[in-house]
C-alpha cells in the first residue's frame, strides 16, 4: 500500500499477500550460463528455464495466482460447449467492462488475428498509439499498414510526463482527413504500451479519441493485456480520478471503446484471452472465424481450468492492493538504478523496469542490436532474463534493410506478486556492476534470421569475444560466487 510509513525511513513497497505454495529457482555458475546463453544464440528466449535465476523476460502467463483461483479451478465444467464455466466467465465480463458479448480465445495475439482477419484487407490503414510486436505482424499479414501516432513525449526516455502513452489527437486528425475514413477499420489504442516502457494513457486522452471517432464514424477498439497498470495510474496520476474505485475506472473506460480485446495471461493472471464488445455486427463477423482458428464459442481454445481462474482474477484486478503491487516495485526498481546511473526510462511505467540500452551502451551501433547484448550480458552476470525491446525485435524492410526501432530498451518485467524485494536487490546490484563495466560489452550479428517475429527464435554471435573478457572480469570482482 503507498500510504504505509516505515519508522526507519526507508520507502519500499508493501506486499499485500504472503506466499503459500513456492518453486524452487536455480542459480548457476556464471561458466555454466556462459555455456546457456552461448547455446541459445545470445536470445533469451531461447534459454531453458532450468538455467535462469530470475525471469524477467516477460509478464505474460507467469503471473502468480492467488489462492482463490486455485480453488476455483477445481470448479471447473470441461463440457465442450455449453460449459457453465463459460458462462461464469461471460458474467463476470459483462460484469466489469458491460459488454453484452463475448468471444473467448487462447491468449491475446489469437484476439489479435481474429480482429484483423474480420476487418483488414489490403490498403486499411490502422492508427494507435504504438504498435505491438504481434499486432503489426497480423495487420501486415492482412495486407494493412500501421501509423503510430504517439506524442513527442512518447520517445523520451527521460520524462515526467505521467501519460506518455497517450495518442496525439492533432495526428489522428490529420491522418483520417489524409486517408480518410473508408481506409481505416479501426482505432487501436494498447493500455500500457509495451514497446516504449509500458507507459500509461490518461482517460481524458481516451475520452478525446472517442469523440474523434465518433465525428469520422470509427470504431474504437482498446488493447486492455496491461489495463490492471494503466488503471493503478489512472488512480493515482490524474487528478480527478484519485477518489475513484478501480472498479468505476474500469467501467469508464470499458464505455469508451467499441471492441475491448485481452490476454489473460496479463490481466487476469492465467493463460487465456478474449474479445467483448456491445457491437452485434462485428461480434456476429467475429463469431464465425472462432470455432475455425480457436475452438467452440464456450472454451475458444482455453482450458476451462485457466477460464476458471482468469474469472476470479479479473475480479482481484478490481483490488487496488493487487493492482498497485506491480508499478511499486517497478518504480522501487528504476528508483534504485537511477541513483546507481543506470538509464532507465522515466517515470517508471508498467510491465517491468526498462533499461535504456542506447545510454548503457553507446559505443554500440544499433546494427549491434544493443539491447539484444546487453539482455545477454546481464544474463551471463546474473542470471537474470530479460527481453530486448529494441531493433531486434524490428523486421528488416523488403529491400533487406534494417528498421532501426525508435527506442533501444532492455525490459526487465516484473510479474504480479511473483518476486519479494531480496530479488529486486540482488537484480539491481548485478546490473549497477554490469553499467560499471559496459564497456565490455560488445556487438551481436544473426546467425538465424527468421522473417517474421525473428526476435522470438533468432539467433545471433558475438561480434568480438567479448564475453570471454566480461567473464574474466566477473570472477576478479566476485570470485567464485555465482
Amino acid at each position: 500500500m503507498t500510504d504505509v510509513k516505515l519508522y526507519s525511513g526507508e520507502s519500499i513497497p508493501l506486499e499485500m499477500h504472503k506466499a503459500k505454495i513456492i518453486q524452487k529457482i536455480n542459480l548457476a555458475p556464471i561458466e555454466h550460463r556462459l555455456e546457456a546463453i552461448s547455446e541459445a544464440g545470445n536470445n533469451t528466449f531461447l534459454l531453458r528455464n532450468s538455467d535462469v535465476f530470475l525471469d524477467m523476460l516477460t509478464d505474460s502467463g507467469v503471473n502468480a495466482m492467488s489462492d482463490h483461483q486455485l480453488a476455483a479451478m477445481m470448479i471447473a465444467d470441461d463440457s465442450y460447449a455449453g460449459s457453465e464455466t463459460f458462462y461464469r466467465m461471460e458474467s463476470k465480463i459483462q460484469e466489469l467492462f458491460n459488454k453484452q458479448y463475448f468471444l473467448p480465445a487462447h491468449q491475446g495475439r489469437a484476439c489479435e488475428n481474429l480482429l484483423c482477419q474480420v476487418f483488414v484487407e489490403p490498403g486499411s490503414i490502422v492508427p494507435m498509439n504504438y504498435h505491438f510486436t504481434t499486432t503489426k505482424a497480423h495487420i501486415v499479414l492482412n495486407g494493412g499498414v500501421v501509423e503510430e501516432i504517439f506524442t513527442e513525449d512518447a520517445l523520451q526516455v527521460t520524462s515526467d510526463n505521467p501519460f506518455k502513452g497517450n495518442m496525439d489527437i492533432k495526428k489522428l486528425e490529420a491522418l483520417i482527413e489524409k486517408h480518410g475514413a473508408d481506409k481505416i477499420p479501426f482505432v487501436r489504442l494498447e493500455t500500457g504500451t509495451n514497446l516504449i516502457g509500458g507507459q500509461p494513457h490518461s482517460l481524458q486522452n481516451l475520452r478525446e479519441i472517442r469523440k474523434v471517432c465518433d465525428q469520422a464514424g470509427l470504431m474504437l477498439v482498446l488493447d486492455a493485456s496491461l489495463l490492471a497498470d494503466n488503471l493503478f495510474f489512472i488512480k493515482t496520476r490524474e487528478e480527478e480520478y484519485k477518489n475513484k474505485s478501480i472498479r468505476e475506472i474500469t467501467r469508464e473506460i470499458s464505455d469508451l471503446c467499441d471492441i475491448i480485446y485481452f490476454s489473460a495471461r496479463k490481466l487476469g493472471c492465467a493463460r487465456g484471452g478474449g474479445i467483448c464488445t456491445n457491437n452485434e455486427e462485428a461480434y456476429l463477423k467475429l463469431r464465425e472465424l472462432v470455432p475455425l482458428l480457436e475452438g467452440f464459442l464456450t472454451y475458444g481454445g482455453m482450458s476451462v481450468r485457466e477460464m476458471e481462474a482468469i474469472t476470479v482474477g479479473l475480479e482481484e484486478t478490481m483490488d487496488v492492493d493487487m493492482v498497485n503491487q506491480g508499478p511499486q516495485f517497478i518504480e522501487y526498481m528504476v528508483t534504485e538504478l537511477q541513483k546507481k546511473g543506470v538509464p532507465v526510462v522515466t517515470p517508471a511505467g508498467g510491465l517491468g523496469c526498462h533499461i535504456d540500452a542506447s545510454a548503457f551502451l553507446p559505443h554500440l551501433q544499433q546494427t549491434e542490436y544493443p539491447s539484444g547484448a546487453l539482455a545477454s550480458a546481464l544474463y551471463l552476470v546474473s542470471g537474470v532474463r530479460g527481453m530486448e525491446r529494441g531493433t531486434l525485435s524490428e523486421q528488416r524492410e523488403e529491400n533487406g534493410e534494417e528498421t532501426l526501432a525508435h527506442l533501444e530498451l532492455l525490459r526487465l518485467a516484473v510479474p504480479r506478486r511473483v518476486f519479494t524485494m531480496s530479488h529486486l536487490k540482488y537484480a539491481i546490484d548485478r546490473i549497477a556492476w554490469l553499467y560499471e563495466n559496459r564497456d565490455l560489452v560488445g556487438g551481436l550479428t544473426f546467425v538465424e534470421e527468421p522473417k517474421i517475429l525473428r526476435f522470438f527464435f533468432g539467433k545471433l554471435d558475438t561480434t568480438t569475444d567479448w564475453q570471454t573478457k566480461l567473464v574474466a572480469k566477473f570472477k576478479e570482482d566476485f570470485g567464485d560466487s555465482p
